[in-house]
């Protein structure tokens, strides 16, 4: 496991690198407007009424003119008043364990998403609403958001089925990995895992934590939550179930801009996982099936 430190130092370094190269593509006029992105998206086939859950990197698409406001203005358009967007936008960039040891309070309405430029865009929006759960919250809009995000405050686990993540799925929606893959936003995986009763794998650590959260409008209010287990965590291997999501057609590889992206049936990857768990042990730690 790499100390903290040294992974913030190497993250800094690549952000560096990669904004000169995107500050050459702008020079080279090589600029993505908020017009190119929604045909972008039309084109891989989101749609009007969309339920979409997305995970991004502003980087990987290129140089954005206006940023992520384009990004998710496109998105906006592209699923129209009667769909919803929704955003994981968790303040927590490193290991479960380590933040909830040294959270003091998770503010609903101004802790900072840690999840990109997008997603903190996004969540700051007036329309957006976030859930309150403190380790993996999720913001929202469009005219059901309310129920997509109000039954995560006081799940021991952030992944049940009364989770944004659980309910994207059973409401038929989709999920895009923009510019990202499973390995560094496979959160929607943790759903088999809150689903199965007595999860062949230790994935949560064996103490609950009592947190506070500052709900929108001041309240304080306190309970219980799991977190992962770092020792089973370093074990995934999220983007070895990629062939398997490709060849039982629920994932799609897909390009917006420069990023490589992955647009995904969300329940049809759910079924999919839930399956192939109960049929050949298939899970993000043996994406080849066991005993």
């Amino acid at each position: 496991m790499t100390p903290g430190f040294l992974l913030e130092w190497y993250r800094k370094k690549k952000k560096t690198q990669r904004n000169r190269e995107l500050e050459s593509e702008r020079q080279k006029g090589n600029v993505l407007s908020k017009e190119d992105l929604v045909q972008s998206f039309r084109s891989i086939g989101i749609e009007k009424g969309d339920t979409l859950l997305v995970h991004s990197s502003l980087s990987k698409i290129g140089y954005v003119e206006k940023g992520p406001k384009a990004v998710v203005d496109a998105l906006l358009e592209v699923v129209g008043e009667s769909g919803h967007l929704l955003m994981p936008t968790s303040p927590n960039p490193s290991m479960q364990l380590d933040y909830i040891r040294n959270l003091d309070i998770f503010d609903v309405e101004n802790d900072p998403s840690k999840l990109g430029a997008i997603s903190e865009y996004f969540r700051q929006l007036p329309s957006s609403i976030r859930s309150a759960h403190p380790t993996e919250p999720v913001s929202c809009i469009g005219p059901k958001a309310e129920y997509f995000v109000s039954g995560h405050f006081g799940e021991l686990t952030p992944y049940t089925n009364k989770s944004p993540f659980y309910r994207v799925s059973e409401q038929q929606g989709k999920i895009l990995y923009l510019g990202v893959t499973l390995d560094n936003a496979g959160t929607n995986l943790h759903t088999l895992e809150d689903a199965v009763p007595n999860f062949k794998y230790p994935v949560y650590f064996n103490q609950d934590f009592e947190v506070q959260v500052r709900l929108p409008g001041g309240t304080i209010e306190k309970f219980k939550t799991k977190v992962h287990n770092p020792e089973q965590s370093v074990k995934r291997k999220c983007d070895g179930l990629i062939p398997l999501f490709i060849r039982n057609g629920v994932m799609e590889e897909v390009k917006v801009g420069q990023a490589k992206a992955l647009l995904v049936d969300a329940k049809g990857m759910f079924d999919c996982m839930l399956s192939e768990y109960h049929e050949r042990g298939v899970t993000m730690y043996t994406p080849e099936g066991s005993k």
